[in-house]
């Protein structure tokens, strides 16, 4: 059953404000986010702490990323509502969850297939239908579904993923962290077949992205 109660929605709200405060994301985003009941997506035990602007383990080794965090990433890619975006990285699909409501046509890969599974369920469960998921590869990207509009990737690449930067429309626009043991939030736009030009949005923490599939 899902819950999602007056309390639950205060804590949000007032999540919101600090998102606000801190300057992270834009109002079209902490419009998305306060949409969406984070705590659902978090085990239980850490439920009372959903409304943190701090990070929890989802199992596999993988996190949630801080609301700070999913609010910075969401604004750096400029979503417009239509647009198709490429997440790499379902995790939990709190991340999802925001894109969606942003009005994306979205596109997500998960490598670890317990997380796949669970999440699937989870987001059909509230309403998230639309959202097309994919156990796969994240370095592969979605070849049959590209060209994107926007690539949003939600783990700590080495080196630019060359296969993504391949499915990106003229034009769009990838969001990843970046860096083998310091990460830089990287914002990439592509110019034409062949230019691109890079930004630095400061440093930043995820867990590393890996390649292949985990099926459990």
């Amino acid at each position: 059953m899902i819950q999602d109660d007056f309390r639950q929605q205060g804590l949000r709200a007032r999540l919101v404000q600090e998102l606000r405060r801190k300057g992270a994301g834009n109002e079209r985003v902490w419009e998305a986010m306060q949409r969406v009941p984070r705590h659902l997506f978090l085990e239980r035990s850490f439920g009372q702490f959903a409304y943190k602007d701090v990070a929890f383990p989802i199992g596999a080794g993988q996190t949630i990323s801080q609301p700070s965090t999913v609010a910075r990433q969401s604004a750096l890619l400029s979503t417009r509502e239509g647009q198709r975006i490429l997440e790499v990285g379902t995790g939990s699909g709190y991340q999802s969850a925001v894109l969606a409501e942003l009005g994306v046509e979205l596109f997500s890969i998960e490598r670890q297939s317990a997380l796949y599974t669970s999440t699937r369920q989870l987001l059909q469960q509230l309403g998230y239908k639309s959202i097309k998921l994919f156990l796969g590869d994240g370095y592969e990207g979605l070849p049959q579904e590209a060209p994107f509009d926007g690539i949003l990737v939600t783990a700590g690449a080495a080196a630019l993923p060359q296969e993504l930067l391949r499915q990106l429309k003229v034009g769009g626009l990838m969001v990843v962290p970046l860096g083998a043991k310091v990460q830089t939030m990287t914002r990439i736009r592509r110019l034409s077949e062949t230019d691109f030009e890079q930004e630095a949005y400061g440093e930043c923490a995820f867990v590393p992205m890996l390649g292949g599939i985990v099926r459990q």
